[in-house]
């Protein structure tokens, strides 16, 4: 009895190990920003990065590179500072950390719209009610396989927000920097929204690969016509 307990251990030990090894190992580099979002500052590549390789090991399919790790090698090497991620460098930094995918982010599009709707209540420097906000942001996501150096997957990613009355606080994004104050606000909620977008995207094409890409085809039409929608080609 005692050898089949250690036997069946074994087996779930081997079983657990083969799971790990077959999970993309991918690295998240530093977001850069192309939009005009006037909360983009600092670090606050750096913070969507962790909250994008956070949401990404929350999956469980995926091994994600430290964000400590990566940083050190970047460093180091002199690699994608500020964001300015290239296709080049994808290889050199596969090799040193052991990743397989690198995952590149961009902020391509930001919009916000705040109306004041009347009967309002302002005490403390708190307002309560009389204006609503919205907010909406695209990020471009670009997937490299860093042993060949093509890109695997490409996709604009959309995330939006509307809120309406209080703010009566501010908490933490669970990454810290410089974003952590604007988690609760329409910027914060929107960007949040498209980065577990992104994340449930990957996980899509990357592991799942069971039908679920058809939604996010989807979207993509829809984000695709209503861009078409805005032109005025004469």
């Amino acid at each position: 009895m005692k050898r089949q307990v250690i036997a069946l251990f074994g087996l779930a030990l081997c079983a657990g190990q083969a799971l790990a090894q077959d999970r993309p190992v991918v690295a998240v580099a530093e977001f850069k920003n192309e939009s005009t979002a006037g909360w983009w500052h600092g670090g606050v590549g750096r913070d969507l990065a962790g909250l994008l390789s956070n949401e990404l090991a929350s999956t469980g399919d995926f091994s994600v590179v430290e964000r400590s790790k990566l940083e050190a090698v970047l460093e180091e090497q002199n690699l994608m500072a500020s964001g300015r991620a290239e296709l080049s460098d994808a290889a050199k930094l596969g090799k040193l950390t052991g990743a397989k995918y690198l995952v590149m982010g961009t902020v391509s599009s930001y919009e916000e719209d705040t109306k004041k709707d009347g009967g309002g209540l302002s005490f403390g420097g708190i307002s309560v009610g009389g204006k609503s906000a919205s907010a909406y942001v695209a990020i471009d996501i670009r997937v490299v396989d860093t042993t060949t150096g093509r890109l695997e997957f490409v996709r604009t990613i959309e995330g939006a927000s509307k809120s309406k009355g209080s703010r009566l606080g501010v908490s933490k994004w669970g990454v810290g920097g410089d974003f952590a104050s604007e988690e609760n606000t329409p910027a914060g909620k929107a960007v949040r929204s498209a980065v577990v977008m992104v994340a449930d995207y990957l996980d899509c094409v990357m592991v799942k690969q069971d039908g679920c890409k058809a939604k996010f085809d989807a979207a993509e039409q829809r984000r695709r016509e209503k861009t078409a929608g805005t032109l005025d080609i004469d």
